[in-house]
């Protein structure tokens, strides 16, 4: 029954006037929502509006920290120089770290996907690298230049993680787009994958009953891990349903 399926807040892109119209606007990919609606959850928008965060976090069991093209500010991870590749949106990031002390407060399931992966490591005080190719010697292409729907590379994952139990894998293909990466990791967040050239590519919090995030974007499904997130994931939202 719908009252019963899981309501699972998913945090928008925001962007200014131009392209899909004059005036400034939401957006994000279908296939973010129907990962979870095809398990029978619902998925519910949340536009940035840090006011609401309170009646959002009453409303959902569960929140989807989504990517997007831009990063976290890194004077929030304690550094003074922003490279020149980083781009900002104050508005969503204020909003998303709103939600996500909220939900973490809460004790409600966090997925983190991308940059919302980084956000959450921020948020649990630890750090960023601002650019992968400045900081990591022979550094795959982390922004892959084939299409997100094709693996650019693989992930090792590691044992006794709760993504090693969700996904029954020691290593699996992902995509990957992302110029960012964690660091170091934040008060007790442990590392669960990293890629073959030393990029940490997923992190989680084991004092919370579920907060995961992974540096790729499980919604594409690439693999069967992929699916199995989701699936762990929605069911850790319908225990918080009750």
């Amino acid at each position: 029954m719908v009252s019963q399926a899981p309501v699972i807040g998913f945090t928008l892109d925001y962007e200014e006037k131009g392209g899909y119209s004059k005036l400034p606007w939401y957006a994000i990919r279908e296939n973010y929502l129907t990962a979870v609606s095809s398990l029978g959850a619902i998925p519910l928008a949340l536009p940035h509006e840090v006011e609401l965060v309170p009646h959002y976090l009453e409303l959902i069991d569960g929140l989807v920290i989504t990517g997007g093209a831009f990063d976290v500010p890194p004077e929030l991870y304690g550094e003074k120089t922003v490279h020149k590749t980083v781009t900002l949106k104050h508005r969503r990031t204020d909003f998303e770290s709103a939600m996500t002390r909220g939900a973490l407060a809460d004790k409600k399931p966090i997925l983190g996907i991308c940059g919302g992966q980084q956000l959450l490591n921020v948020i649990l005080e630890g750090t960023l690298i601002q650019h992968i190719p400045d900081a990591i010697l022979n550094a795959f292409a982390h922004e892959q230049p084939n299409p997100r729907t094709e693996p650019g590379h693989t992930v090792n994952i590691t044992h006794n993680t709760l993504l090693h139990r969700i996904t029954g894998e020691t290593s699996i293909p992902v995509n990957s787009a992302h110029h960012q990466a964690v660091a170091t990791v934040g008060n007790g967040v442990i590392i669960n994958a990293v890629a073959p050239d030393g990029v940490i590519e997923g992190i989680e919090y084991p004092a919370h009953p579920f907060c995961l995030g992974v540096e790729w974007h499980p919604e594409y499904h690439i693999s069967p891990a992929d699916d199995k997130i989701f699936a762990a994931f929605v069911k850790a939202c319908r225990k918080i349903k009750g």
